[in-house]
C-alpha cells in the first residue's frame, strides 16, 4: 500500500519565503514491517519504522533541521487504518485503482524557534508574523498503478478546522527502484499546489504582519509551492504472534 505522509513539512518539504522556489527534500527511513501471523487470512498488517528526516525550519526557510522520523501504521483487512502518517481512515483498491479517505492533522507554525522534534515548524526569523494554528484535515486520495514500476497518486487536503488556512492538492509519481526478498528501494517525486488562502497563510505577508515583522507586504496567489523527491529503504521482518495457554 502506498501513501503520502501527512504533515507540514510536508511531503512535502516546503519552500521559499519569496515563495514558489522549488527545493528538494530528503527522507531516509529504515522500516521494519511485522506481519501479524496470528490470523493471516484476515490480512491485518502492522508497520513500524524509524529514521531521519531533513526538512526546512519552516515552509520557506533556507535552513534545515534534522528530526527523528517515527512510523506506526496498523491496517485492517477490511480497509480501515490508524497511522501516524495517514491519520484515521479507510482505503481500498479495485483493479489498478486504489482510493482512501482519512481524518488527519496539519501541524501549525510558530514565530519563534522550536525544539528539533516539535510537531510544529518555527523560527525566530518569523518574529512578528504570528502563529499559524494547526488544522484537522480531511485527506482524499486516489492512486493508479500504470505498471509495476510506475504508480501515480493524487491527494486533496481540505481543512475542517482553521478553514482560512486553505486547502492543498498533491500529485505524486512513485517508482520502485529495487525489490528483493530482503529490501525495497523506492523513489517518489511529489508536486504540491495550494489555494489562494493556503498560499497567503504560509507564504504571504499581510499589512499587519508587515508592520510587526519588517517584511514587505506580499499577496500570494494560488499555485505550485513545492516539488520534492523522497528515497525510501524498506526492510521487512515477519513476526509470529502466539498466545499463552
Amino acid at each position: 500500500m502506498s501513501n503520502f505522509e501527512l504533515r507540514h513539512k510536508f511531503p512535502y518539504s516546503l519552500s521559499g519565503r519569496t515563495l514558489k522556489k522549488m527545493l528538494p527534500g530528503a527522507l531516509l527511513a529504515l522500516l521494519a514491517t511485522p506481519t501479524l501471523a496470528a490470523e493471516p487470512q484476515q490480512g491485518n498488517a502492522l508497520t513500524l519504522g524509524g529514521g531521519v528526516d531533513v526538512t526546512p525550519l519552516y515552509s520557506g526557510s533556507d535552513e534545515n533541521r534534522v528530526t527523528t522520523a517515527l512510523l506506526l501504521d496498523y491496517s485492517m483487512h477490511n480497509g480501515f487504518f490508524v497511522s501516524t502518517t495517514r491519520g484515521i481512515g479507510y482505503g481500498n483498491s479495485t483493479g489498478k485503482l486504489d482510493y482512501s479517505t482519512a481524518l488527519s492533522y496539519r501541524a501549525g507554525r510558530k514565530d519563534h524557534d522550536v525544539d528539533s522534534d516539535s510537531l510544529s515548524d518555527g523560527s525566530d526569523d518569523l518574529r512578528g508574523m504570528g502563529d499559524v494554528k494547526g488544522s484537522a484535515i480531511g485527506a482524499l486520495g486516489l492512486g493508479y498503478k500504470v505498471t509495476d514500476w510506475l504508480h501515480l497518486q493524487l491527494q486533496a487536503e481540505v481543512p475542517f478546522s482553521q478553514r482560512d488556512n486553505g486547502a492543498a492538492v498533491h500529485f505524486g509519481i512513485i517508482s520502485p527502484l529495487y525489490n528483493s526478498s530482503e529490501n525495497t528501494v523506492t523513489m517518489a517525486l511529489t508536486s504540491s499546489w495550494g489555494t489562494g488562502n493556503y498560499m497567503q497563510t504560509y507564504y504571504g505577508v499581510s499589512s499587519s504582519q508587515s508592520a510587526a515583522s519588517g517584511f514587505s507586504q506580499y499577496d500570494a496567489g494560488s499555485g505550485i509551492y513545492a516539488v520534492n523527491t523522497d528515497r525510501i529503504l524498506t526492510h521487512p521482518a515477519k513476526v509470529k504472534l502466539t498466545h499463552p495457554l
